[in-house]
């Protein structure tokens, strides 16, 4: 169900960062959504980040060049604004949340300004992939789920969501997203702190995470 290692950081004064990673399509916005709902229960202030609004912005190249462009491969995102604005917020300042279009394949103009909190959640795909974030993070969780499960979770959301068609979401799948996942994603696999088996719904994992940020958060008014 779980793998737990034994060199977790524990929360003072700056916020108790989570990274949630793991393929596209394997829960890991489930598993967020539910561990999220289970520490406000207990009255934790939180926020969540998502990877995906970090893709680059490409209002410089025409739509044609925009559609094959490689969304699985780490060079698409931006990850020195993520590893800044994460800084910026363990600082206590505020930052400028970017949002991102699928339709057009870059950043909206418009940005939501938001505030630190004593937990920060992070969700995406490559988050274990980039040795610079790494070092911010104080837990790292993997949602590790079949490739085929994957796989028809992206079809159901790509073509009610996204406006894609099957094809194209298989195509994508064959061409980037299987190959960047065995390349970039899963040989960090071991990297987590946790493997979190059987998607976004895992009530075992999700009851021990919730148990330790908990601890971790009594621990540190304690100090």
């Amino acid at each position: 169900m779980t793998k737990t290692h034994s060199n977790q950081k524990t929360i003072n004064t700056k916020p108790y960062i989570i990274a949630i990673c793991g393929a596209s399509g394997s829960g890991k916005s489930l598993f967020t959504q539910n561990l999220v709902h289970r520490l406000q229960m207990q009255c934790a202030d939180m926020l969540v980040l998502q990877e995906d609004r970090y893709y680059r912005a490409q209002d410089d190249k025409p739509m044609a060049q925009r559609i094959i462009t490689n969304y699985d491969h780490p060079n698409a995102f931006e990850h020195e604004l993520l590893k800044a604005h994460i800084e910026a917020l363990v600082n206590g300042q505020t930052i400028d949340y970017p949002e991102y279009c699928y339709q057009t394949h870059t950043r909206k103009p418009d940005t939501q300004r938001i505030t630190s909190s004593p937990i920060i959640i992070i969700e995406g795909i490559m988050l274990l992939a980039v040795a610079e974030l790494q070092p911010l993070y104080d837990l790292t969780l993997f949602v590790d789920t079949p490739l085929d499960v994957c796989l028809l979770r992206r079809m159901l959301r790509d073509t009610a969501e996204r406006g894609r068609t099957i094809e194209c979401v298989a195509e994508q799948y064959q061409a980037t997203v299987k190959p960047m996942y065995h390349q970039f994603i899963e040989p960090n696999r071991s990297q987590a702190d946790m493997i979190i088996t059987q998607g976004g719904d895992n009530q075992a994992a999700l009851n021990v995470v919730t148990h330790h940020v908990q601890s971790q958060i009594n621990l540190a008014n304690q100090q």
